[in-house]
């Protein structure tokens, strides 16, 4: 009786949406999220692994294996040793002591292509030593990869900045017992349902359900991709405004075809600016009346545009790109809840638009649009319902959806005060989630201690360079500083 007691304490069903991006690894894409972070200064492996045993392992899914039977996924709990998670690194130097960041990029595009140990944790640390920036300054660096179905970008974020200290001096600590790390893990890992804050009323929410499961029965006869928009459409009746969005978010066309469309070879190349003064984004908003992300969304939308006529592409008028951009559904909480608990929505960039200001009111528009909508919140449940589905229609409708964008692209707020590991202080952070079907470019935009920095990923077989689009962020945003300036906007 007490090893079955034992046997269903450590042994937890994984929810159909986690499921899902489990079961969304392909050869062109792994469904990992990668990140890098700058330390001023190196860090001892031992200091390392005190703050995972301390702020990391609390949490269950790091401490657990995934195994998969006829009833489905299952977090598993086991030892962790440590020694398997986290490995210690240094670049060589380059002959003329200029920086060696296309390096570490390069290590970065490395380890985003490489598969996670499945008979372990799905999570790995690289500890990075002599890295010289562009500035001149050695630093260490911190490549994370952790499997999305542990959680989505917004929790790991807040996870990994926790590792952190808001005091250079290092408090002590006592690494937590087992006990204890099991009863902080439980409260942290609620139903992400329940984390939900946009407008939603219960009956919403039951609505959901309901449009769900008839769903989940109407996927079972799919058996025709195309007549997919017209078997969701008859769930109009019964969840209202969700279904209408949902007709919309199945209805919707292809963007334009531009060399950043094609089929993913799994070669993976990053890139990431330097920050730009967040203080600046801020007042170049207010100055035309519009949001901080509506800025930098029309930097990127400026920055792609350059790109593709750079490499001699023909953009017209009309020439869109659509990014999905995910959507947190948690409300703001002190602690930290895994799994996933956001949406996808379709925003389309008008790369088109050759006039920087045009370009900008445009995004702000479409960034209206987006709003209030439920569009995030379909999403989310159509994931639930593809992570109960057999694994070959998930792929089908999957591939759907994804024919439709072109990149995906995350903005994350990080704190904006200096954290601290071990004494030494965290210069830089940058992320990347991944892309899945058939999209190959992945956008990152992260603010952390008054500076915002974009990444960019990118599949070898559609840009083999993406550092010619991440030079071109910085340009884009300078071209509404100056035309702020001027005033010509009015």
């Amino acid at each position: 009786m007490l090893s079955k007691a034992l046997s269903a304490f450590s042994r937890k069903k994984m929810s159909t949406v986690d499921t899902a991006w489990l079961r969304m690894d392909s050869d062109g894409n792994l469904m990992m999220i990668v990140g890098v972070s700058m330390l001023s200064k190196p860090v001892s492996v031992e200091g390392l692994k005190h703050a995972l045993a301390l702020r990391f392992l609390v949490y269950s899914r790091f401490r657990s294996r995934v195994v998969t039977d006829l009833s489905g996924s299952w977090w598993l709990e086991q030892e962790v040793d440590l020694d398997n998670h986290v490995v210690h690194t240094a670049l060589a130097s380059n002959k003329d002591k200029s920086s060696n960041k296309p390096a570490l990029q390069q290590l970065v595009g490395k380890l985003s292509q490489q598969p996670l140990d499945p008979e372990k944790p799905l999570w790995q640390m690289h500890l990075v030593d002599n890295c010289l920036g562009e500035d001149g300054k050695l630093r260490q660096a911190l490549i994370i990869r952790i499997h999305h179905c542990i959680a989505d970008g917004v929790a790991l974020v807040g996870v990994f900045m926790s590792m952190f200290d808001e005091s250079k001096d290092e408090p002590e600590h006592q690494v937590p017992t087992p006990r204890a790390a099991a009863a902080s893990s439980a409260a942290a890992e609620e139903n992400p349902w329940e984390q939900i804050m946009l407008p939603v009323t219960a009956a919403s929410i039951k609505a959901i359900d309901l449009s769900s499961n008839v769903l989940l029965k109407t996927l079972g006869m799919v058996t025709d991709m195309d007549k997919l928009p017209g078997q969701i459409s008859a769930l109009g009746h019964t969840a209202g405004q969700l279904a209408i969005d949902a007709i919309k978010l199945t209805t919707m066309e292809e963007d334009s075809r531009t060399r950043l469309k094609g089929k993913p070879n799994g070669i993976k190349h990053v890139s990431w600016s330097e920050p730009l003064p967040l203080a600046e984004v801020k007042a170049i908003g207010k100055a035309f009346g519009c949001s901080i992300n509506d800025v930098l969304m029309a930097s990127v939308a400026g920055a792609l545009r350059a790109y593709l006529r750079e490499k001699g592409d023909s953009i017209e008028h009309d020439c869109d790109v659509r990014v999905m951009v995910p959507v947190n559904l948690r409300k703001p909480s002190r602690r930290q809840k895994l799994g996933n608990a956001f949406g996808l929505v379709p925003l389309v960039l008008p790369v088109g638009l050759e006039d920087p200001v045009a370009r900008l009111f445009e995004v702000r528009h479409r960034m209206n649009e987006l709003k209030g909508s439920y569009t995030a919140l379909v999403a989310m449940s159509v994931l639930g319902v593809l992570g109960a589905t057999p694994k070959q229609v998930q792929n089908e409708i999957q591939n759907y959806f994804t024919r439709k964008a072109t990149a995906v692209m995350s903005n994350v707020p990080g704190p904006q005060q200096p954290l601290y590991l071990a004494g030494s202080q965290l210069d830089q952070c940058m992320f990347w989630v991944p892309q899945s079907g058939d999209i190959g470019i992945g956008v990152s935009i992260l603010s952390y201690n008054g500076g915002v920095q974009f990444g960019i990923v990118t599949d070898d077989a559609l840009v083999k360079d993406p550092d010619n689009i991440i030079h071109r962020f910085a340009p884009e945003f300078e071209k509404l500083v100056m035309l702020a300036l001027m005033g010509e906007w009015e």
